[in-house]
């Protein structure tokens, strides 16, 4: 079985870690290994109506942040790779740095250093030039940085969709495709197939099925 370890920082946006376990575990194709910072524990409950205890349950081995001797801590101990979401950009910058000071950074910086996937969701807004430095650096010691940009092509109408759309794209990254992305088709394609509805009298649909309204809807 494949192991793949997930890493939830302190930064807001835990939903998309929680969100990547969920949908791994349903596919029972993944060992999993979580390791969660103490904020990251923090934001579940501000964040979420769920529990860490909850999220824990997801995972296959559930490894403190302060267990430098985990196994995920050596490289000797072989993944696929690693996804840090959300990342704080405390978190980015140990692991730009090579600081290692929690078995996060540590389990990142193995990843690094053994040449397998590390992807890194940055959550922050607005970004001052550090913050894009670190990002830059990172990407150049291999790591690949995908912070959660909603896509409005699909017309999402709920969170879910949104979130699923990012950690959709982060997951095949690993070659990994659950089907819940809804695939660009190119311009003309989608363009034909409105004027063909508007032809016959109908309104277009959106991806998922629904109707199209003339008006944004809130989510």
């Amino acid at each position: 079985m494949k192991r793949l370890i997930v890493g939830i920082s302190g930064a807001s946006g835990v939903i998309y870690g929680i969100r990547i376990l969920e949908l791994l575990r349903e596919t029972r194709e993944f060992e999993l290994h979580l390791v969660m910072t103490r904020f990251a524990r923090i934001n579940i409950e501000i964040e979420t109506d769920l529990s860490p205890k909850y999220v824990e349950s997801l995972a296959d081995e559930v490894h403190s942040d302060k267990n430098q001797a985990a196994t995920i801590s050596s490289g000797s101990f072989k993944t696929e790779g690693m996804i840090v979401a959300p990342c704080s950009m405390r978190t980015l910058s140990a692991i730009t740095h090579s600081m290692s000071d929690n078995l996060l950074t540590r389990a990142a910086d193995v990843v690094l250093k053994d040449r397998r996937r590390l992807v890194l969701m940055p959550r922050e807004a607005p970004l001052h030039l550090g913050h894009c430095k670190l990002m830059y650096e990172a990407a150049q010691l291999g790591a690949i940085i995908a912070p959660p940009m909603p896509a409005f092509y699909n017309r999402p109408e709920t969170i879910d969709e949104i979130i699923n759309h990012s950690v959709g794209r982060v997951l095949e990254l690993f070659d990994i495709d659950l089907g819940i992305l809804k695939r660009w088709e190119g311009h003309k394609a989608e363009k034909s197939r409105a004027v063909a509805l508007q032809s016959a009298g109908e309104k277009p649909e959106q991806p998922n099925g629904k109707r199209l309204v003339t008006q944004t809807k809130e989510i």
